[in-house]
């Protein structure tokens, strides 16, 4: 009577932990800018689609290519590569535009706010799980990068299948990125 007690108290405690454990773990999309892996919330993923010329606006930064009509809703379109000033673009069958929603609270206002986005990356890699507590900070070096500390959530490495290798993903933080690195831009 008491092995079966101390098996099922075994089990539920197993079955916290495991609970727990997938409680920091997050879906993240990884893709590529450069040689380098990014990756972003997967819940904040709407669409993944082809490469097609945008409209352009008049008087825009360099790195915002246009807009798009999905479906009634006029989507900016920004190049994450030059955003982040790395390189020239190439647009081939392997560019894509992620699709993603930001959600933030308006200083202002104080009320919450929803913006869509489609950022224009290399290519998608795969969705990877990343424990979030097991996240790197990012290292500051100020004004060294155009990609902000501020835009980053953290480090993360993710054991490479068929290689004994790790690869580095760079998670970053959607909400920051599109609000302040993005849209407040576009303001001033």
């Amino acid at each position: 009577m008491e092995a079966s007690v101390s098996s099922a108290s075994t089990s539920a405690g197993n079955e916290a932990s495991f609970v727990a454990s997938t409680q920091a773990a997050e879906q993240v999309l990884t893709f590529v800018l450069g040689r380098e892996t990014y990756g972003l919330d997967i819940l904040r993923v709407q669409e993944i689609r082809g490469w097609e010329p945008p409209t352009q606006l008049p008087q825009m930064p360099h790195y915002v290519k246009g807009v798009i009509n999905m479906r009634g809703a006029v989507i900016p379109i920004v190049d994450l590569r030059q955003r982040f000033e790395i390189g020239q673009p190439t647009y081939d069958d392997s560019t894509v535009v992620i699709i993603t929603k930001m959600r933030a609270t308006d200083k202002i206002e104080g009320k919450q706010i929803e913006k869509t986005i489609g950022m224009v990356v290399d290519g998608v890699s795969d969705v990877e799980s990343v424990d979030m507590q097991q996240l790197q900070p990012a290292p500051a070096f100020s004004e060294a990068g155009q990609v902000g500390e501020q835009f980053i959530k953290g480090l993360a490495n993710v054991a490479e299948a068929q290689s004994a290798d790790d690869k580095m993903i760079i998670v970053l933080n959607v909400d920051a990125l599109i609000h302040q690195g993005i849209f407040n831009q576009l303001r001033h």
